[in-house]
């Protein structure tokens, strides 16, 4: 893997191989796990990218690296991408209106409760804090390109059948 740390300069795949380090140990069996568990487990169509720490190797709030209080100290900020799965979220549960959700977590697990038993499910598997937070495209795009918070799809969103 190339020695770059700016997620903007690396390729999807060097930017898979590090989430693969930094929250599954090295262990791409337990991440394709992950991946085809939020599959099985959202709405048919429903897209996913991994956003944060896990992508950028670098914590927002203090620039300190992934998991730098230790194993497990870091969560994965999971954003789910479609319609479909944003009607899992109550109606009081958005920042922007049927385009950007509050995260689902453990503080905050009344705003998608039907959907908490899969992210505790995934915390479990992961062994660290697992995170939901639902949005259109256009709005992940846009914190991309407008405020530099780069993430990586690991699950494409298809028109729901």
């Amino acid at each position: 893997m190339a020695n770059s740390t700016d997620a903007k300069k690396m390729t999807d795949e060097q930017i898979e191989e590090r989430i693969i380090r930094l929250a599954f140990d090295g262990d791409a069996l337990k991440y394709r796990e992950f991946c085809a568990k939020l599959k099985s487990g959202l709405p048919e169509g429903t897209g996913v990218a991994l956003r944060g720490s896990v992508v950028t190797n670098k914590r927002f709030e203090d620039g300190k690296p992934f998991d730098a209080d230790g194993r497990g100290s870091s969560d994965l900020d999971v954003t789910l991408i479609g319609d479909k799965v944003m009607e899992f979220w109550n109606e009081d549960a958005f920042y922007i209106p049927a385009l950007h959700t509050k995260p689902l977590c453990d503080e905050n697990a009344a705003v998608a409760p039907s959907l908490n038993p899969l992210r505790e499910e995934l915390q479990k598997l992961a062994g660290r804090p697992v995170n939901f937070q639902a949005t259109a495209n256009i709005i992940l795009y846009s914190r991309d390109v407008l405020f530099n918070e780069p993430y990586c799809t690991v699950i494409e969103a298809q028109k729901a059948s």
